[in-house]
């Protein structure tokens, strides 16, 4: 039988490579996203690819409510998430704190941190009572450095890193495994998310340079959910080979 995973933010990058390996590897996956027209193609994608099943929640990790309706709409054997895959984030604006927007960094704390907590919070519960499951947090190179400008997406992250420390000390009486995921540069809609839509400016980000990309970090999921009952991988940072840390790169 095999195990239910819930991935957030499955409509593009690392969130939809995840649900497909993930497809492609004894589970059955529950993918989630603001974009239904995506989670339906995806959806049409796994079942043509792979033999899981899928389900499909369209809901924003911002709004409590739409977080709790949706989960509870699941058919009652698709609610008990053996793991869940915290990966809907972003990053807006590239400015000096000065000069930021207050609006982007409402987004990105509602997204970042408060979204991870409502689905978490809404899942938990059952992994407790069942003494079992495993949360992956998507956190990032930010939330072990601070960058220049990157100011409140790296307190975000900063934020995802206490978290997930937290839950894992909160979770072990439970047996309930938890794990952050810290990606350094990933070639996704990132970088065309954090500049407003701006492809030319985006793709700069990653000139001279061989990034990381969405699969890299999906085959990490994979590699931390496959681990026998005794290992639990706390941290992974994982680099690019030409990036050293957030600010120190080799570009050619």
């Amino acid at each position: 039988m095999n195990k239910i995973a819930l991935i957030t933010g499955a409509t593009a990058g690392i969130g939809k490579a995840t649900a497909k390996i993930l497809a492609n590897n004894g589970f059955d996956v529950i993918i989630t996203g603001r974009r239904k027209d995506r989670l339906r193609e995806l959806a049409n994608e796994l079942q043509k690819e792979t033999n899981a099943k899928t389900q499909i929640l369209s809901f924003d990790v911002r709004i409590q409510k739409q977080v709790v309706d949706a989960i509870d709409s699941l058919p009652k054997k698709w609610q008990q998430i053996d793991l869940l895959v915290n990966n809907a984030g972003l990053a807006l604006g590239f400015s000096t704190i000065d000069a930021g927007e207050t609006d982007h960094w409402d987004t990105m704390i509602d997204t970042n941190v408060k979204g991870l907590l409502y689905v978490s919070r809404k899942i938990m519960p059952k992994m407790v009572a069942r003494k079992s499951g495993q949360i992956i947090n998507i956190a990032s190179i930010a939330g072990k450095e601070v960058y220049s400008n990157g100011n409140v997406y790296c307190a975000t992250k900063h934020a995802v890193d206490a978290i997930t420390k937290a839950m894992r000390i909160d979770m072990l009486k439970h047996g309930i495994k938890v794990t952050s995921i810290c990606p350094g540069m990933v070639e996704t809609e990132f970088s065309v998310v954090r500049y407003d839509g701006n492809e030319e400016k985006a793709a700069s980000v990653y000139d001279g340079l061989i990034p990381l990309y969405a699969n890299d970090i999906a085959e990490a999921v994979l590699f931390t959910a496959t681990r026998p009952p005794h290992v639990n991988v706390n941290d992974m940072l994982i680099m690019p080979t030409a990036q050293a840390s957030a600010a120190h790169t080799l570009r050619k």
